[in-house]
């Protein structure tokens, strides 16, 4: 069978992907900026859901592949337009992965694994308030109700049937990754340090996350 009737159709777009988000980092370190450098930024995750589109067979394989399609509208738009119209898009993105995990909720959960999920939202929402609470009370209230939407994605990633070793993984590292910028916003982290650690987890996360649910479905659709 050839490669494009197996589960994954176009894997040179995920090498790509790939290429694009983990070159982005140069432009992180030597803080560049232009309409390049935001479509550069871009470039990983938008391709990330152009892979996630031709491999979807059904409903779940198109959510997924909007959710990443919002998420790199997002990575444009915070250096383009400005940083509420880029967490405008985040937010929808995660309101259709958590969608997608909600439709596919595994059975079964232990009750490890039931302190993870129920426990991560009021926790991530804690942490945020602590890193914020010096700030504006807008900007805080922004802050806490943008780490909601996230700590639900992660949740209800962590609850889905996909692999949690990749899709959940992935989420708890986008979530990882937002409360970084509160920290270094906050002061409570070098701003320094937060270059060298928000990219890549966001970047690691967002790639995780596609790779477990996009080959799931897949390897389901061809049976």
């Amino acid at each position: 069978m050839s490669e494009a009737a197996g589960w994954d159709r176009a894997r040179w777009l995920w090498f790509a992907a790939l290429v694009g988000g983990i070159s982005y980092f140069a432009a992180v370190v030597q803080q560049l900026d232009g309409p390049a450098i935001w479509a550069w930024k871009a470039s990983g995750i938008a391709l990330l859901a152009l892979w996630a589109l031709l491999n979807a067979r059904d409903a779940d394989g198109r959510l997924i592949a909007a959710a990443l399609g919002f998420g790199a509208l997002g990575d444009w738009l915070l250096d383009a337009v400005g940083m509420m119209e880029g967490a405008a898009a985040f937010a929808i993105g995660h309101l259709i992965a958590i969608a997608l995990y909600l439709r596919n909720r595994r059975a079964t959960l232990s009750p490890s694994q039931k302190l993870l999920v129920f426990g991560l939202v009021p926790l991530a929402l804690f942490i945020a308030w602590a890193l914020t609470r010096t700030a504006e009370p807008l900007q805080m209230g922004a802050a806490i109700a943008y780490t909601g939407g996230v700590a639900v994605m992660a949740a209800t990633a962590w609850a889905s049937r996909f692999p949690r070793y990749r899709t959940g993984i992935g989420a708890m590292l986008f979530l990882a990754s937002d409360l970084f910028i509160f920290a270094g916003e906050g002061g409570v982290l070098e701003k320094s340090m937060m270059m060298w650690l928000v990219w890549p987890l966001y970047f690691a996360g967002q790639a995780l996350i596609a790779w477990g649910v996009v080959r799931t479905l897949a390897t389901e659709a061809r049976g």
